[in-house]
């Protein structure tokens, strides 16, 4: 079996494929819209390293390669447009799978103190990567939605209320990274009242 080249030269005039074998500008909404996606995973892959080399984080770790993967199946969706998506066979966001990320936001914030103040994305440098994601899964909902209203293609099944909760996830994740790890959480304190 010969190996594949990394580099094709198909992309070298500025366009992409997509999985059904369309091309498109490198510029077009969807390629943003994916590359968004795929910045947030690798973001997510960031706090995953750093996790491996703290505190014991081995229960995190494994719900977040979940949710790496969550993230290559909406990617792949993302990558086909809309109406070649079944012909692909293309894994998606289950409504299952939003359901347990609701479960285990619910999970992680019932062992959190009660917010009474806004506090500051920062922290512990595990925490302050969780909220690079937390800001930047707001980054991909607001493409979505973008992506959506420009060109009225139909959205990943469950997609869009997936990254929703993501980056809630992500909020009460960090919260409870810092608290585990002795550290008190940075709040806001206005300039000027």
């Amino acid at each position: 079996m010969t190996k594949s080249k990394i580099y094709t030269f198909t992309g070298d005039k500025g366009q992409t494929g997509l999985v059904s074998g369309s091309r498109v500008s490198k510029a077009d909404l969807r390629i943003d819209l994916y590359g968004e996606v795929d910045e947030l995973n690798s973001r997510l892959g960031y706090v995953v390293a750093l996790m491996r080399v703290g505190k014991d984080f081995s229960r995190d770790i494994s719900f977040l390669e979940t949710i790496q993967s969550a993230l290559f199946d909406l990617g792949s969706n993302l990558a086909c447009e809309a109406e070649k998506r079944s012909e692909w066979k293309l894994p998606s966001i289950t409504a299952a799978g939003v359901q347990q990320l609701e479960a285990e936001i619910d999970w992680i914030d019932a062992g959190l103190p009660v917010l009474k103040n806004f506090i500051l994305p920062g922290g512990t440098p595990v925490a302050a990567a969780i909220h690079l994601c937390r800001t930047s899964a707001r980054s991909v909902e607001r493409r979505l939605v973008l992506f959506n209203e420009d060109t009225g293609e139909a959205l990943p099944e469950n997609g869009l209320q997936y990254i929703n909760r993501l980056s809630d996830y992500f909020f009460v994740l960090a919260r409870s990274v810092n608290k585990r790890q002795g550290l008190s959480e940075p709040l806001w304190v206005p300039q000027s009242q």
